[in-house]
């Protein structure tokens, strides 16, 4: 299990590389500022930690409440995840073609590209730091040092 400090920092550095990513490939991919990109991305993540919380609060209540169990099963976990997306897209698309002032659709363009940016970096990212950062087998063991790396 990851300690509290560990999982604060996985926390911001998943945010803070993913900014750093996003928002030059956002500004180059689809020709808008990088400011822009930039608030559309840290609103999007804000409005991302939020829901995130609802949601999985709100779906695990309803899971309780039809199956009396917190475990997911497969078909579960993808509609979790597709209800997870969907509430997230509703939340943000508006938002998205507001402040830029673009049509409902070029606002979806870019909202699934985000999404599509955000699957693969979360993948890539958590692949990396756990190879990185690993996970001590024994809760109370000390994780072991990576060569040329002293205390």
């Amino acid at each position: 299990m990851r300690t509290a400090p560990d999982r604060l920092r996985h926390a911001i550095s998943f945010e803070v590389i993913g900014l750093i990513l996003v928002i030059p490939l956002g500004a180059m991919g689809f020709g808008i500022h990088a400011g822009d990109v930039g608030v559309i991305a840290v609103v999007g993540a804000t409005i991302a930690t939020f829901w995130n919380y609802a949601f999985n609060l709100m779906f695990d209540h309803g899971l309780l409440r039809m199956r009396g169990r917190l475990d997911k099963r497969l078909s579960e976990r993808v509609l979790h995840a597709l209800l997870f997306e969907l509430g997230l897209l509703v939340a943000t698309l508006p938002l998205i073609a507001w402040y830029l002032s673009v049509s409902l659709m070029d606002a979806l363009i870019l909202d699934l590209a985000l999404v599509v940016f955000y699957l693969v970096y979360a993948f890539v990212f958590n692949w990396a730091y756990d190879r990185i950062f690993p996970i001590p087998t024994d809760p109370g063991a000390i994780p072991p040092q990576r060569p040329g790396l002293s205390q």
